[in-house]
């Protein structure tokens, strides 16, 4: 039986993108998955290095107040539901929806979930 704390740390650590040109990279080159609450980018970079992440929230969804409960949201779906499946040498940028802040977990969860088939499907199809 696995214990608590081997749950808590992934197998890939993740990193947080800090430089505008990794946010920007994955902008241009990288792949898209759009839901209702959440867009999420992948960038597959060629390092070997740990997967990262990045979250963008703007002012078009809201004030300061609700920006970062988004952007708290998103930290905590990170944690939980990418953790897991990222893959090394990906950057994931998620950005955040108007409705991010105010949507329910499981919805956020959902949106998550469609983003990620929507991404693979499109890097299923670009590689046949």
């Amino acid at each position: 039986m696995p214990s608590a704390t081997s749950q808590l740390h992934p197998a890939h650590p993740l990193t947080v993108l800090t430089k505008r040109h990794d946010f920007l990279a994955a902008a241009k080159f990288g792949k898209k998955g759009v839901a209702a609450s959440v867009i999420l980018q992948a960038h597959a970079h060629g390092k070997p290095i740990p997967p990262r992440y990045g979250i963008t929230a703007s002012k078009k969804i809201g004030n300061a107040v609700t920006r970062n409960r988004a952007k708290r949201r998103l930290r905590h779906l990170i944690q939980h539901a990418l953790s897991p499946r990222a893959e090394a040498g990906i950057d994931y940028v998620f950005i955040a929806r108007h409705n991010t802040a105010t949507v329910s977990w499981p919805q956020l969860v959902g949106d998550f979930e469609k983003a990620m088939r929507r991404l693979t499907a499109s890097t299923d199809q670009t590689s046949s």
